[in-house]
């Protein structure tokens, strides 16, 4: 098993998408929200469906769930078992929004570009 550490994508102006997000998230949304990010950092890797999900291209969703309310947070995995979140959303239907997993995809590009020397 491997455990991870979760690292929040920040932006060349400082901005944290995850961040913002969850604050935006109504409490017992967020607090739930909190508890499966814990799970993501216990288990790293090895956390599987149903509490996370292979987008492609090295992107992967955690699933949260309060209520009727769904949410998502996409992360990616770094060197040394970190993770790094990149931005969450509401799931307002079914499909997961291609503008969402194009942010992650973009954020990781950035990340990728800034840490990757």
């Amino acid at each position: 098993m491997r455990k991870g550490n979760i690292e929040f994508y920040k932006n060349e102006n400082g901005r944290i998408p995850v961040e913002e997000f969850m604050d935006k998230l109504p409490i017992k949304h967020r607090e739930k929200a909190v508890r499966s990010l814990m799970l993501l950092e216990e288990f790293g890797g090895s956390l599987g469906e149903p509490h996370v999900k292979y987008m492609g291209n090295d992107i992967f969703e955690l699933r949260i769930r309060f209520a009727k309310d769904i949410s998502r947070i996409f992360y990616f995995f770094w060197s040394e078992g970190k993770i790094v979140l990149t931005n969450g959303f509401v799931k307002k239907s079914q499909k997961t929004p291609a503008k969402e997993l194009n942010k992650a995809r973009k954020y990781k590009k950035d990340y990728e570009r800034r840490y990757c020397r």
